[in-house]
């Protein structure tokens, strides 16, 4: 048995699979709470392994390197979902304290199976269907009449194992392909929407659930590059729907942690889910910011079953992702902060410790609003600082010596 209790003698000691910014970031906030974040890396050089002492390296498929990180934590949890689900119950099985556990993590693995239950439980989703031969394809395309969606089944993150298919021959193209390559695939109707939002919320073990304002996610290749928190002109009816499914489906899956609920607005104002994450998630980084609780602060509470933390806005908050650019700049990142900084000396900058490449993630910027500044000023500032420090461009021509 691997589960331990707490005493003051003894602070929590959190493991989290995955040495990446998420990781990077949970340990920061477990700093402040006094407590250890141990993290499983595959390098030592990784983002989470940079910042915090306790380091296992190993792969998240070996078992036993998952039970190396298990041992004497308090709580077990994820950066990321791709641990296998029969190594999960082995642990869980050992006395580990997985947090979510794999029966609800499973549904954030298993794209055919989130749609499955979620459609049992009445949440709404686009039309789909499990793709086992191109027939199956086809006469699903045939059936919505319109423009598909194909999606690897397991895996896939930031555009990867999604295609947008535009008619029949290329769903049948794609779908060929996969199966040709042993890849489960499924296939969805490809949405009229309006934009896509977010649903962030947490759940404690002991039921206790609490959800932030709901946000605007702006995607570009299917990488997320903009937050707007909260969304703008959302109505007060549409937000409380998104927030109160959310809540829902965390309680009905059993989630701990952090959930974020990706949804379509559809053009006729309805509300469809697209994915689940049940770990902190890009959607929320303007939270460490823009809000009372952070989502990593509150990850790391609901994981211990602490009281789940006040989720309200401070102020509007946008957050601008920093993507590697095609071509990395002869200026250094430090010296690309301190420009930034001479121009917004309110931008909150969050980098992660990574090597640039082209559209690797390797930080944020959040930008607060004050009393009178509108979104779209917010929006336009934090979108100009992100591209700054992707590129050591500013977007309006800005010269500092002008």
């Amino acid at each position: 048995m691997y589960a331990v209790s707490r005493s003051p003698a003894s602070p929590p000691v959190v493991a989290m699979i995955g040495g990446g910014q998420l990781a990077r970031m949970t340990a920061q906030a477990a700093i402040a709470l006094g407590q250890t974040l141990r993290v499983l890396a595959v390098r030592s050089d990784e983002s989470a392994a940079q910042v915090t002492p306790d380091v296992v390296l190993g792969s998240h498929t070996d078992l036993e390197a998952l039970r190396q990180v298990a041992k004497g934590a308090t709580a077990f949890t994820f950066d990321h979902e791709h641990v296998p689900t029969e190594h999960l119950d082995a642990l869980v099985a050992d006395g580990v304290n997985v947090a979510p556990p794999p029966g609800a993590l499973v549904h954030a693995q298993d794209k055919l199976l989130m749609r499955r239950r979620l459609s049992d439980l009445g949440a709404p989703v686009p039309r789909f269907a499990e793709v086992t031969s191109v027939q199956d394809a086809i006469a699903f395309s045939e059936q919505v009449g319109g423009p598909a969606v194909i999606k690897t089944v397991r895996g896939g993150y930031d555009g990867r194992g999604v295609v947008l298919a535009a008619d029949t021959d290329e769903v049948c193209s794609v779908v060929e392909r996969y199966l040709a390559d042993g890849v489960a695939v499924m296939i969805e109707e490809r949405v009229a929407m309006r934009r896509e939002l977010a649903a962030l919320v947490a759940r404690s073990p002991f039921g206790q659930g609490a959800a932030w304002p709901v946000v605007e996610t702006v995607q570009r290749d299917g990488i997320c590059v903009t937050v707007l928190a909260p969304a703008p002109d959302l109505s007060e009816e549409l937000g409380s729907a998104a927030s109160e499914l959310a809540l829902r489906i965390a309680s009905s899956l059993g989630v701990v942690g952090v959930l974020a609920v990706e949804l379509f607005e559809t053009v006729d104002g309805q509300l469809l889910v697209n994915e689940l994450a049940m770990r902190p998630h890009n959607s929320g980084h303007w939270t460490m910011d823009g809000a009372r609780t952070s989502q990593f602060e509150q990850h790391l509470r609901a994981v211990l079953d602490y009281p789940l933390g006040d989720t309200s806005a401070l102020a509007p908050t946008v957050m601008g992702n920093v993507l590697g650019a095609p071509e990395i700049p002869a200026m250094s990142m430090d010296e690309r902060v301190h420009h930034l900084f001479a121009r917004m000396p309110d931008a909150k900058v969050h980098l992660y410790g990574k090597e640039e490449r082209p559209g690797r993630k390797i930080g944020h910027v959040n930008i607060v609003g004050g009393p009178a500044e509108s979104m779209t000023s917010l929006r336009e500032r934090a979108e100009r600082a992100a591209h700054w420090l992707s590129h050591a461009q500013w977007t309006d021509g800005w010269d500092p010596h002008a």
